[in-house]
């Protein structure tokens, strides 16, 4: 009792009210607007959080991680345009409620979802994160190598179909951090007699860089669009009871959301098609979906609203964060010399309960908001993205240069924006640039100090929690080589098919047209034989 009092004093401050409302407030907003998204958003606020607590900080950073989702549903069931790239599959069984004249409960529905979604998320992250924390202490500098190693092999697999490139700039991030000056012995590294990289390539920069200003170049080179939105009349309260008759889906699919987003790398995609094929397989009506199942949107919202807050269970347990928002959020821990671990969870375990409850909380104010603002907030839409493109210029450069003033970050972000703005052109994953950088600062200090007591190969997994962590690389990596083998047996097959119909109808078209050829040279001996008697008759 006295813990959660302790937890309350800390959000009574006006200062953690403010973050409170301006991150489920502004989330909602940057969610209901096309082409911007939370890691946008969280990119650009990422410089002005380090002035602040660390309470602070993070509830403004997490308020809009999760409240954007919400938001994301508006356009993606009216106009059939997902706000953030998580809303795709919302836009499935939304948008054709929509065009049933139906789009007031298709939003009721959306929230309803995503209000539970993101309670369960809340609930599992209060359950599991102190027992990951009691584990914690188990990790020495080999488990915690070996964990962040995980990370980024699950960050890379995770890309079926880009496992090479995810690869590749993942490694391209590892070698982005170790520029500068290394940690032990202040030696430069990849300098090249530049002193401006002496002091390495921060981080906020590149995230900047990628996420943001990649994002205003989109928007500057395309093209502005006009929607044409409705207003909606009625109630949006009876999601509610309609969620009520689905619990199995809600339940299920909260429950994917939570397991992937504890998992480094995985994240709301997964979540939403492994929930989505779940209740279309158990559905009564699985003709529906597709066509505005009520089933099929809630799979779709409880699923990637359950990700957010379990994605917190690694970061505050092990400080291992398992994806691109989570890593910068780690660095709002860092600068405050919060250090997540075991050690959070002994020490400061008021400010542990004070996130939990600021995220409830978050949860409850998005959907007050919502349901007595989505009218007003349908008109975000309309914003164009020429304009949305200038302003994230403006404030992506005026961050940057807050961070050291320094105009050299500013072009590195800039160098930075237009490699994220080539990659989203060319559909390339960006992530693992992000988590090569944090978990190869963390690969990199841990493995040195591991190497000292390390005499062979072996004693580098001789513990129980070092072998368990290395079987499961060896297991992953095992069933990825064996998924590529059977991908590329499937081709081979396929393309095998394909050659042999192909000589079966290229001979059978042969021998067609040899029995064309035959008839045609018949049919000319015949007129041959007819055509002379002919004009000997005429003669």
């Amino acid at each position: 009792m006295e813990l959660l009092l302790a937890a309350i004093e800390v959000l009574a401050r006006w200062d953690v009210v403010a973050a409170l409302l301006v991150g489920s407030i502004g989330g909602v907003l940057i969610g209901a607007i096309p082409g911007v998204g939370p890691a946008v958003a969280i990119a650009i606020l990422l410089p002005a959080t380090f002035s602040l607590d660390p309470i602070v900080g993070l509830t403004v950073l997490l308020g809009i991680y999760g409240s954007s989702m919400y938001g994301g549903a508006i356009p993606a069931i009216l106009i059939n345009t997902p706000g953030t790239a998580v809303n795709a599959l919302t836009t499935y069984d939304g948008f054709p409620m929509t065009t049933r004249g139906e789009a007031r409960r298709a939003l009721s529905l959306a929230y309803s979802a995503s209000f539970f979604g993101g309670v369960v998320s809340v609930v599992a992250l209060i359950l599991f994160a102190p027992v990951l924390a009691r584990v914690a202490p188990m990790f020495g500098s080999r488990e915690i190598f070996l964990a962040a190693l995980l990370g980024i092999l699950l960050v890379v697999i995770a890309h079926r179909g880009q496992t090479l490139i995810a690869a590749a700039l993942a490694s391209f991030g590892i070698f982005l951090n170790t520029v500068g000056l290394e940690p032990v012995k202040y030696t430069r590294r990849y300098t090249f007699e530049q002193s401006w990289l002496a002091g390495g390539i921060d981080l906020i920069v590149v995230v900047l860089g990628l996420f943001a200003l990649s994002q205003a170049f989109l928007l500057l080179t395309g093209e502005d669009e006009r929607i044409r939105t409705t207003r909606l009349r009625g109630g949006l309260f009876q999601g509610f009871r309609e969620l009520a008759r689905h619990p199995r889906v809600a339940s299920v699919s909260s429950s994917f959301g939570v397991v992937m987003g504890m998992i480094p790398g995985v994240g709301e995609f997964t979540a939403q098609f492994l929930s989505y094929t779940y209740a279309q397989r158990t559905s009564r009506r699985p003709e529906d979906f597709g066509h505005g199942s009520s089933e099929g949107l809630i799979a779709s919202e409880a699923a990637n609203n359950a990700v957010p807050a379990a994605a917190m269970v690694p970061l505050l347990a092990l400080g291992i964060p398992g994806e691109a928002l989570t890593a910068m959020m780690l660095s709002v821990f860092y600068v405050h010399n919060v250090v997540p671990g075991p050690g959070l969870f002994q020490f400061q375990m008021d400010f542990v309960v004070a996130l939990y409850l600021a995220l409830l909380i978050l949860n409850v104010l998005v959907l007050v908001f919502l349901l007595g603002a989505t009218n007003q907030l349908i008109r975000v839409v309309n914003i164009p993205n020429r304009f949305l493109g200038v302003c994230i210029l403006t404030l992506s450069f005026v961050g940057v240069y807050s961070l050291r003033n320094s105009a050299t970050d500013c072009a590195i972000a800039a160098g930075f924006g237009m490699l994220g703005y080539i990659l989203k052109r060319l559909s390339l994953p960006i992530v693992p640039i992000i988590l090569g950088m944090v978990l190869g600062g963390i690969m990199e200090v841990k493995l040195r100090s591991s190497m000292n007591r390390v005499k062979e190969p072996l004693d580098f997994i001789d513990r129980p929690v070092a072998f368990v962590l290395f079987c499961m690389l060896v297991v992953i990596l095992a069933l990825h080589a064996r998924r590529v083998w059977l991908d590329a047996r499937l081709r081979r097959d396929a393309r095998w098919r394909i050659e042999h119909r192909a000589t079966r109808f290229g001979a059978h078209l042969h021998r067609r047209q040899g029995l064309i050829a035959a008839e045609r040279a018949k049919a000319l001996r015949q007129a041959r034989r007819i055509v002379p008697r002919s004009a000997k008759a005429e003669d």
